[in-house]
């Protein structure tokens, strides 16, 4: 029997709970009441439109700012935005964020006892295109210490904010690296019950995307839907 089309909600167990107890902060700031639903309207279905004219300069090479070269090892990830039946999804607006290669953020709030890279900033931009693809070059993220309980120690990850027509909000998820020996220790990435779409969380290393004696290529995809979909809301 072949599988009716439309939109399929995500199988229990992708996403993580709004409040876990081995994630302090959920506890905090997650909600206790139930959840009110709100349909969305025509604009929210059908919009927003987006392109690549959104992108600013450097959004593509994070390796590259205030006049220097970011220190660290260099990565390109690419991957493709797909929809509940596999269909790429097109003009959806990647916005990226990370540690340098030390482990640290180029905020205020960051308070780790690591350097800061003056060549470094940590954001980034990119549009999927018409094959719902996108790419872009940056710096492999150091772990850090993040305080949630003794000795905690966040795994290497780039966080994502999709977003796009018919998206209705954006879309928060994490990308980490397969083989990191802190994944079994970390508790956001463990707040995702289902074992295999904590899988889906997972970079590959791609050696058709690297480039010889410049970067390690790295391959991740996003499913915004279904069944098979990229675990979000972390």
């Amino acid at each position: 029997m072949s599988e009716l089309n439309g939109y399929r909600h995500p199988a229990e167990g992708i996403n993580p709970p709004r409040i876990f107890p081995g994630y302090e902060s959920t506890v905090k700031r997650g909600p206790k009441q139930p959840l009110v639903k709100v349909e969305p309207t025509l604009s929210e279905i059908t919009g927003p439109n987006l392109g690549k004219e959104y992108l600013r300069p450097g959004d593509l090479d994070m390796t590259h700012y205030n006049g220097g070269e970011a220190v660290g090892q260099r990565i390109i990830v690419t991957g493709h935005v797909l929809d509940e039946d596999g269909r790429p999804v097109r003009d959806a607006l990647l916005e990226i964020w990370q540690a340098n290669s030390c482990g640290r953020y180029h905020n205020d709030g960051d308070q780790h006892d690591a350097p800061l890279d003056p060549h470094f900033y940590g954001k980034g931009a990119v549009v999927t295109d018409g094959n719902g693809e996108y790419r872009f070059v940056t710096i492999k993220p150091g772990a850090y210490p993040w305080r949630n309980h003794y000795n905690a120690w966040r795994p290497n990850h780039i966080h994502y904010s999709i977003f796009g027509a018919g998206l209705a909000t954006r879309l928060i998820t994490q990308m980490y690296f397969s083989g990191d020996p802190l994944l079994p220790l970390d508790p956001i990435f463990n707040s995702v019950p289902d074992a295999q779409a904590r899988q889906r969380l997972l970079a590959d290393l791609d050696m058709s995307v690297t480039v010889p004696e410049s970067a390690l290529g790295y391959r991740f995809d996003i499913v915004l839907r279904g069944r098979n979909a990229t675990p979000t809301g972390i």
